[in-house]
């Protein structure tokens, strides 16, 4: 049987992990969902959070573009702590000397920074603010209050008096993830603010479900708490993988996200042609 070697690069921002492989090394005809799920499966792939398409092509407003995909094969808009990654990536790879750069989303662009201390600042742009700052939802027959914000993606942001228990975090995540009042899904953060620069979440992400860490998850709990009066606009959000460093600059309207991005390990990836419905020519 033909196989193709597809060359990857894995690398993770506190936990939260992505493999990273290059358009340019991608056959024209691979089915690139597919490819998601088979590279990110735990067991059968390699394993990761998502899958990031480097695209080294330039257009008039980002000097790269990339593609994110869900390890379930689903589109994201965007993923702060993968756009660290990404930023870090083509970096360290010599594609660019400057350390501030566009990159083409579809969020629209976003402008990273590679800071002196290897820390990656993310202008994650304007957010999505409610209409309604609180809303409330039924999950098996119990009231949930929440906030509703995009930052790039949409997050269900939930405020609780303490740190979420596991059972409460496994039963409501993902049925809020999937809930009617949210047709394209969403994230779901549960948040315990601990002082007015000081934020501990736990997400269930999107189409990956738990995940040790959300860029634009950190940005849409300090925005959503900001707004309800519970923090300042600056605050370290502590998430299972580590913290991150969110601001919101009511001035600009833009929010910055700061965090570690790390290089994991390089391979090369078999590719078996039927399960990423690539058409090998013999």
């Amino acid at each position: 049987m033909t196989v193709y070697i597809l060359p990857f690069e894995k690398m993770h921002g506190l936990g939260n992990d992505f493999i990273m492989v290059e358009k340019r090394h991608l056959p024209h005809s691979l089915d690139e969902k597919k490819l998601a799920k088979e590279l990110c499966h735990r067991n059968f792939g390699i394993g990761a959070d998502g899958l990031i398409i480097v695209d080294l092509s330039s257009t008039r407003d980002a000097e790269f573009i990339w593609t994110y995909i869900n390890s379930d094969g689903s589109d994201a808009e965007m993923c702060g702590n993968g756009m660290r990654c990404f930023a870090k990536y083509v970096f360290e790879r010599g594609f660019t000397d400057d350390r501030t750069f566009r990159v083409q989303t579809k969020a629209g662009i976003i402008t990273p920074t590679i800071e002196d201390d290897g820390s990656v600042t993310v202008d994650m742009g304007v957010p999505k603010l409610p209409l309604e700052l609180k809303e409330k939802i039924n999950v098996n027959g119990e009231e949930i209050e929440f906030t509703y914000i995009e930052t790039g993606n949409p997050h269900c942001i939930i405020f609780l008096k303490e740190d979420v228990k596991d059972s409460y975090f496994e039963l409501f995540g993902p049925k809020i993830e999937k809930h009617l009042r949210f047709p394209k899904g969403t994230n779901v953060e549960f948040v315990n603010v601990l002082n007015r620069n000081e934020i501990n979440c736990r997400v269930w992400e999107r189409g990956c479900g738990p995940t040790l860490a959300c860029g634009t998850g950190a940005c849409a709990t300090l925005i959503a708490a900001s707004l309800n009066g519970l923090a300042d606009n600056n605050a370290v959000v502590n998430l299972p993988g580590g913290p991150l460093k969110v601001n919101w600059d009511k001035n600009s309207g833009h929010v910055f996200l700061n965090g570690p991005a790390s290089f994991v390990f390089t391979g090369n990836y078999n590719l078996d042609p039927k399960n990423v419905c690539i058409a090998v020519q013999k």
